[in-house]
């Protein structure tokens, strides 16, 4: 294994010292702009409604993720909807993992168009979080829907990880 392999294996912290979770994210696949291989997905988030925050990013994917000849890999979908949920915990001001997700495919996903991803928070119950996201065509046909319930992480746990909070 070359010096370069055996680094991807390393936690990024220990090899540059103590990152924070933004740092950390940017090489996240669904968001992150230092990843070669990512989707590289841009979100805005609309916290104007703070108890129900929405997220939503427009995207294009090609062949390099299709499943199905012509259309997205479902692994992908899924990936979108949970990137898309994630983005809502921001607004929140929480960091959370997600714990559980369901997923309806209602139509294939085709490769080639611009489409958008949105998802909107539900409800907080001590510390899961329930979100839901949808993947919509340039129609606005909803292709795949998804739930999920995210877990709040404690901070001292990040802390003692080795993670720091970003600086407001």
């Amino acid at each position: 294994m070359s010096a370069t392999d055996a680094a991807r294996h390393v936690p990024a912290a220990s090899l540059q010292g103590t990152l924070t979770i933004d740092e950390r994210a940017n090489h996240c696949f669904g968001c992150g702009s230092a990843n070669p291989q990512g989707l590289h997905l841009a979100f805005s988030t609309d916290a104007s409604d703070p108890q129900h925050p929405t997220a939503a990013a427009n995207f294009q994917l090609d062949r390099a993720h299709e499943g199905p000849p012509g259309y997205v890999h479902g692994g992908i979908v899924a990936t979108l909807l949970d990137e898309a949920m994630s983005k809502l915990n921001r607004p929140l001001d929480l960091l959370a993992v997600t714990r559980h997700m369901e997923i309806d495919y209602l139509r294939p996903v085709p490769l080639y168009q611009p489409l958008k991803v949105t998802s909107r928070h539900l409800r907080r119950e001590g510390r899961k979080l329930f979100h839901q996201a949808e993947i919509l065509s340039p129609d606005g046909t909803v292709l795949a829907c998804g739930q999920a319930i995210f877990i709040v992480l404690d901070p001292a746990m990040l802390a003692r990880a080795g993670f720091t909070q970003p600086e407001e």
